[in-house]
């Protein structure tokens, strides 16, 4: 598969790479950005990151403050797209390109090109893990609201890939609040059973006991929070789970990077501690 490097820069002693390659599963040109840390002959993990609706794979790389801790702890950064390009979309800011809710899209004109789960837990994969020197093979997931239930919901399904998922803001109940109805609606069509795939609050009551750990970070002046965000129907599931998971509810903080450019450091934290 081939890959083009588009920009490099240098950052706490590591690489800060932005990529593009074309997508057989996309259908489409797509980037993707890799922080690797600087080399030594110790074995690297992988973080995956997924940012939220309107996002790129450059929000994070350029506001998430997180390559000095990465670089510190020796572990690798993958920042994805957060939805096809150049393809079908919307005039709706909150569906299309920038808003795929990364699943795997069964109604038109979006079924062509928006199997974004696809893409992330195959195609993506393979091709990240060839440019890894020295990859350890222990992975982990975080995101941020849309890319927080990217997190969530993608760690879920795969148990036996991620060691720890962390999520900030995340849309942990989508088929509940408006943002995800609308797009499970666009996506997945009309038949509410079919949104509970991809619905991390139903995955986590089918799962059970069976997960990664899991931290969660909500500011407590989010202004899409009681609206968009309520993770109420998220941690009464969790209440079944015997593994704990972490929710911390930060006082004064919001929805912006500079809550998660606050945490970012206790999130590594939390995902190092399971990776090594």
């Amino acid at each position: 598969m081939t890959v083009e490097i588009i920009e490099k820069h240098q950052s706490f002693g590591g690489q800060q790479i932005k990529y593009r390659h074309d997508s057989a599963t996309l259908k489409c040109e797509m980037t993707f950005s890799l922080f690797l840390p600087p080399e030594t002959k110790t074995a690297m993990p992988l973080i995956w990151w997924l940012s939220g609706l309107t996002c790129t794979d450059d929000n994070f790389s350029q506001k998430g403050a997180f390559q000095a801790y990465a670089a510190k702890n020796h572990v690798a950064f993958v920042m994805p797209d957060t939805s096809p390009r150049g393809v079908a979309d919307s005039d709706d800011w909150d569906l299309g390109q920038g808003a795929s809710f990364y699943l795997n899209a069964t109604q038109e004109p979006w079924q062509a090109n928006y199997q974004m789960y696809d893409y992330l837990t195959q195609e993506l994969p393979a091709l990240v893990y060839s440019l890894l020197p020295n990859f350890s093979g222990k992975e982990s997931i975080m995101g941020h609201s849309m890319g927080g239930h990217g997190a969530l919901m993608i760690g879920l399904k795969n148990p036996q890939r991620f060691s720890a998922i962390s999520a900030f803001a995340p849309i942990s109940n989508p088929s509940q609040v408006p943002w995800g109805q609308k797009a499970f609606t666009a996506y997945l069509g009309t038949s509410v059973n079919t949104w509970r795939a991809w619905d991390a609050t139903e995955l986590l009551k089918e799962v059970g006991t069976k997960h990664a750990p899991i931290l969660i970070t909500q500011g407590t002046d989010d202004n899409f929070y009681q609206v968009q965000l309520n993770e109420q129907a998220f941690l009464a599931a969790a209440a079944a789970s015997d593994k704990a998971i972490s929710y911390r509810k930060e006082i004064g903080y919001d929805h912006s990077y500079y809550t998660i450019a606050t945490f970012i450091e206790e999130h590594i934290a939390f995902h190092i501690s399971y990776l090594k």
